[in-house]
């Protein structure tokens, strides 16, 4: 068989499980998660209705009880206003992830941190998308906030070319 070949046969095969954890990742389990419980505060990259309050600091679509943050590490809610608070896909995001995770846990007395798990490496490590990758392989984490590390050259291609997500 020609190396052409082989190579080109090897990198639709990265290409194939590259499509298919994130898929798996994104769409199925952040779903389920979503659906598991009733959400009083839902930040959630502002696309999906978690049943209370659904907040982010950009409409991205019609979803409903939406309020645009203006300051994620103020938020405008009470201490303790909500019993269940879901961050998902946002972590990864944000300049400061514990004070991030300060106000949540201020905000609502359970709160569930949704983010790319290692076994979807392309997507959490992506340096155009995200600023953090979380050393873990769950997606879930309820009242805690994993360890995380910049992602490599992450700093240099948002400061060159923006962060696609900006949080």
């Amino acid at each position: 068989m020609n190396i052409f070949l082989i190579v080109l046969l090897i990198l639709g095969c990265i290409v194939f499980l590259t499509w298919l954890t994130h898929n798996i990742s994104y769409k199925l389990i952040k779903r389920k998660i979503l659906e598991s419980g009733k959400w009083g505060l839902n930040i959630c990259c502002g696309k999906t209705d978690g049943g209370g309050v659904n907040a982010d600091i950009v409409r991205h679509a019609d979803v409903s009880r939406f309020v645009v943050l203006k300051d994620i590490y103020q938020l405008p809610f009470k201490d303790g206003e909500f019993e269940n608070v879901l961050c998902s896909h946002t972590m990864e995001h944000v300049d400061d992830p514990v004070r991030f995770f300060k106000e949540l846990q201020r905000v609502g007395k359970n709160v569930t941190v949704v983010i790319p798990p290692l076994w979807d490496f392309f997507n959490a490590i992506s340096p155009f998308v995200h600023k953090w990758f979380f050393l873990t392989f769950r997606k879930k984490h309820v009242n805690s906030l994993p360890k995380f590390k910049r992602v490599p050259l992450s700093r240099f291609v948002h400061k060159h070319f923006g962060q696609t997500i900006n949080a």
